[in-house]
């Protein structure tokens, strides 16, 4: 499906007189006035022309650019992007309450493009949330409505084929982020997957089937998080909640608030990230494996640093250490075998970095540097970015410089909205060394990254 041509922008563009040219040479200028790094080259701003996605930082420079230029005010809104202006409102959870109306809503969510120009804001009334976990706490399992009849038998055949596409979309997802691939799943998912769910099978079979399509909601979830869509991630996340209910799968739907709880810890809603974290913590208790509580308490922990809580944040993490260490007492579900020892290390490290606790982050965040496979390329660029911070809360300044240039000498992890804002807080974090030789060399390295990324879209 095209996208619709961004009149707003082209009109006010046109009112301006500026080139594509012209406007992103305007905008770096500013963003360097501002000791802010900018890839924008003039194919972002025919993309944005064209009805491309872009960062809230990146219009409210674009309008303000634009603002001296016309000589009057202009805002996001005038530019066809979200308006900042404007309060935030409660986006509506929309917990489903009935199995059909949680496959139409996956099926819906399945037809929304991830890249489609939304806010990185993304508020949701603590009355809704709290009314979907107690849902999903004390309701009976739906059950499986097994051998009704259909024109279609789903076997155990289909739900390995629908594991396996899953396995290999989590790897581009790993390696590329950025919400790699999320077209092409959502196009498999509404018409390879949902179909499936209303077909005929047994109770073994359709409780697998499930499951795997949980599996696969999820990782739709977490492409459009990437990609910074959290309006869509945060439905298709309340609504792999949902499925989870269906089969009562208290582990996988402990994992899913898992995931509310990154996202809100994401967004600074600490006090939400806390609860759900610890909702998970809760719903589990008996259910999961070590290793899954590890992964809930790891969540807990995360929440409790972003909110300050130092004595908090060391239980929590003591927890998920005591759970941990029982990691291989159990046989965990395949879609928990990432969690090793480097992920816990990863989780570690960004919260002794948010405590500024700078010894225990430097170190924490270099050993999840050093046992990070590499082809999870994202995920150790988001360690060497924790790292580089650290080492600069650590007073390590040319240290820092070195690991956050490796970090983005990836490449790849550029493609992730996430690890473009960890790069941006770090440079943020280092523009009071801004005449810094090295500093001045990794903002060139910066910019010239984001500018082949453009180049390649």
């Amino acid at each position: 499906m095209s996208r619709e041509p961004n009149a707003q922008l082209i009109a006010v563009m046109d009112e301006a007189k500026v080139s594509n040219k012209g406007l992103a040479k305007r905008m770096k200028d500013a963003a360097t006035q501002r000791g802010i790094s900018l890839g924008t080259t003039h194919v972002s701003v025919q993309r944005w022309r064209d009805g491309s996605g872009i960062q809230p930082q990146t219009a409210a420079l674009m309008a303000d650019v634009l603002s001296v230029k016309l000589g009057r005010r202009i805002t996001p809104g005038d530019l066809g992007f979200f308006d900042h202006t404007r309060p935030a409102t409660p986006e509506p959870l929309g917990y489903p309450s009935t199995v059909p109306d949680v496959l139409s809503m996956l099926d819906g969510l399945a037809q929304e493009r991830a890249d489609t120009v939304v806010s990185e804001q993304l508020i949701v009334s603590d009355s809704d949330l709290s009314s979907a976990v107690l849902s999903w706490m004390i309701a009976r399992p739906d059950g499986i409505q097994s051998d009704r009849p259909a024109q279609q038998r789903v076997g155990m055949r289909d739900v390995r084929a629908i594991r396996d596409a899953a396995a290999t979309f989590m790897q581009l997802d790993f390696k590329y982020g950025g919400g790699h691939g999320h077209k092409a799943l959502r196009h498999y998912f509404r018409h390879e997957v949902l179909p499936l769910l209303s077909a005929s099978y047994s109770e073994k079979v359709g409780t697998a089937l499930f499951g795997a399509a949980a599996e696969v909601s999820q990782l739709l979830a977490w492409t459009a998080y990437d990609s910074g869509n959290h309006r869509l991630a945060h439905r298709y996340l309340t609504s792999t909640l949902r499925l989870s209910q269906v089969i009562d799968d208290r582990m996988f739907g402990a994992r899913i608030l898992g995931n509310l709880s990154h996202q809100a810890n994401y967004l600074g809603h600490h006090t939400q990230a806390i609860q759900l974290a610890r909702a998970a913590v809760e719903g589990a208790k008996g259910r999961a494996t070590p290793r899954a509580m590890a992964n809930y308490w790891a969540m807990e922990a995360r929440a409790l640093s972003n909110a300050g809580d130092r004595t908090g944040a060391s239980l929590a993490m003591t927890q998920s250490e005591r759970h941990f260490e029982r990691a291989d007492s159990a046989d965990d579900p395949p879609w928990l075998s990432y969690f090793d020892d480097a992920e816990l290390l990863g989780e570690f490290c960004h919260c002794f970095r948010d405590l500024r606790m700078r010894r225990e982050a430097v170190e924490h965040a270099q050993r999840a540097v050093d046992s990070t496979d590499p082809q999870y390329a994202r995920t150790l660029g988001f360690c060497r970015m924790v790292l580089a911070q650290s080492q600069l809360l650590n007073g390590e300044l040319e240290a820092a410089v070195t690991t956050a240039s490796l970090a983005v000498d990836g490449g790849d992890s550029l493609q992730s909205s996430r690890f473009q804002r960890y790069v941006a807080d770090f440079q943020a974090e280092v523009s009071a060394y801004a005449a810094n030789p090295a500093v001045v060399a990794f903002s060139e390295q910066v910019n010239e990254a984001l500018a082949r990324l453009d180049e390649d879209e």
